[in-house]
C-alpha cells in the first residue's frame, strides 16, 4: 500500500506558516484557492436587518485568513440592490419563503476582504428578479471581482495557465447550470476541460441544517424540494475533467473527499451571514479552506483549515476550539471511497490509497 500525505493544518499550524512563507501564494508551480461557504452580509429586504456601524466591521475578524489566494471566493447568498421588489415570496408563498438583498456600498466590503470571484448559483440570487441580478453583477465589475453562475464563467490567467470557475445549482437558471442533470453537468465541464487548463466547480446543493452534518445516498430531499445527489454530482464532474468541487447551501459543514487526487469540500457552511440565519449548533460554525492545487495537472497538494465561529449576529471569529475542523473529521472518517480521508485530532489530514 503506498501512503501519500496531505496536509490541512489548524489554527496552530497556520500561524507558523503564514511567519515561515511556506504557502505564500505565487510560489512555485502552485495554484492557491481560498475558499467560504455562504455570505449575506445583511438585508434590507422584507423582515431585513442591517449590520450596526453600515457594515464597515463584517469581515475585520478574518480578513486577514483571506490573503494569499490567487483565487479567493465565496458563495453571495442575495443581490446587490439598491431598491427593487421582492418577488420570490410572492411566488412561493410560503412561511419559510424568505428573500434578501445587501446595499450595493457593501459591495466595497468584500473587495477590501480579498474576494475576486462570487458565486451566483443560488436559490437566492433571483429574490429580487432580474434587476436585482443585474445590478450585482454591474457592482461586481465596477469592483473587479468576478461573478459567476451557469453561462457565466469567471476566468482567470494565473501563472501562465487558463483557470474556469463554473457555477451549478439545484434551481437552475441562466446564471445556475443544473446540478440535478449529472449528463449534462459533465458535458459542461469537458468542453470547458478542452478550452482552460484548471476547471474548479461551484455547486449549490443538498439538504440542510444539523441534520445534513453526513452526506446522504442518493438525491437529497430538503421541504419537498430535490436538492441533487451531490456526491454523484462531484464525482462525475472530476470524471469530466474538474480539478476541484467547492460546495454551499447546506449551512452546515459537510465532509471533504479526495477523488481521483482532486479535492472535494461538499459544503463550506455559513460563512458570514447577518441577521438572518439560524447559527444555533453546528449552523453557526464555519471553516475558511486554503487548497493548494498542482498547476500542472490540478491535483490536490496541501492545505489549512481555519476554524471559525459565527458571533453577534452573524460575524466570522477565529475559533480557538476548532470546532469545525472536528465536524469536517467526523464526517470524513465516514466517507468511504478508493481513496480515504483521514483527518487527526490537529487537523492534519493523511490520504490513503
Amino acid at each position: 500500500m503506498r501512503i501519500k500525505t496531505v496536509f490541512i493544518f489548524s489554527l496552530c499550524c497556520l500561524c507558523v506558516l503564514a511567519a515561515s512563507g511556506i504557502l505564500q501564494a505565487g510560489a512555485g508551480k502552485t495554484l492557491t484557492v481560498v475558499a467560504v461557504g455562504d455570505i449575506m452580509m445583511g438585508s434590507t429586504g422584507p423582515r431585513g436587518v442591517l449590520p450596526p456601524d453600515d457594515g464597515e466591521m463584517l469581515f475585520k475578524e478574518v480578513a486577514g485568513y483571506l490573503n494569499g489566494g490567487d483565487i479567493v471566493f465565496g458563495n453571495l447568498e442575495g443581490p446587490l440592490l439598491d431598491g427593487g421588489e421582492a418577488v420570490k415570496c410572492k411566488e412561493e408563498k410560503s412561511r419559510w419563503c424568505f428573500e434578501f438583498k445587501s446595499p450595493t456600498r457593501y459591495g466595497v466590503y468584500l473587495k477590501q476582504a480579498g474576494f475576486n470571484a462570487l458565486s451566483l448559483a443560488n436559490n437566492h440570487s433571483f429574490d429580487f428578479g432580474w434587476e436585482g441580478i443585474q445590478m450585482t453583477l454591474e457592482t461586481l465589475k465596477a469592483l473587479g471581482i468576478k461573478g459567476l453562475g451557469g453561462s457565466l464563467i469567471a476566468s482567470f490567467e494565473i501563472k501562465g495557465r487558463k483557470v474556469a470557475l463554473v457555477g451549478f445549482s439545484f434551481n437552475p437558471s441562466y446564471y445556475a447550470f443544473s446540478l440535478l442533470d449529472i449528463p449534462r453537468a459533465r458535458e459542461i465541464v469537458g468542453r470547458l476541460k478542452e478550452a482552460y487548463d484548471l476547471v474548479i466547480v461551484s455547486f449549490h446543493g443538498g439538504a440542510e441544517g444539523k441534520d445534513a452534518l453526513r452526506l446522504a445516498k442518493g438525491n437529497e430531499i430538503f421541504l419537498g424540494e430535490n436538492r441533487g445527489d451531490v456526491v454523484h454530482f462531484s464525482r462525475s464532474v472530476i470524471d469530466a475533467g474538474a480539478d476541484l468541487v467547492l460546495g454551499h447551501g447546506p449551512h452546515v459543514l459537510r465532509p471533504l473527499e479526495i477523488y481521483r487526487d482532486k479535492l472535494i469540500a461538499y459544503s463550506l457552511g455559513n460563512f458570514l451571514t447577518y441577521g438572518m440565519f439560524n447559527l444555533k449548533g453546528p449552523s453557526g460554525i464555519s471553516t475558511i479552506l486554503k487548497a493548494e492545487l498542482s498547476l500542472e495537472n490540478g491535483d490536490f497538494l496541501e492545505g489549512q483549515l481555519v476554524p471559525l465561529k459565527l458571533v453577534k449576529g452573524g460575524l466570522p471569529e477565529v475559533d480557538p476550539e476548532g470546532e469545525g475542523i472536528q465536524i469536517i473529521k467526523s464526517g470524513t472518517t465516514g466517507l468511504k471511497n478508493t481513496i480515504e480521508l483521514q483527518i487527526d485530532p490537529n487537523g492534519r489530514v493523511h490520504k490513503i490509497r
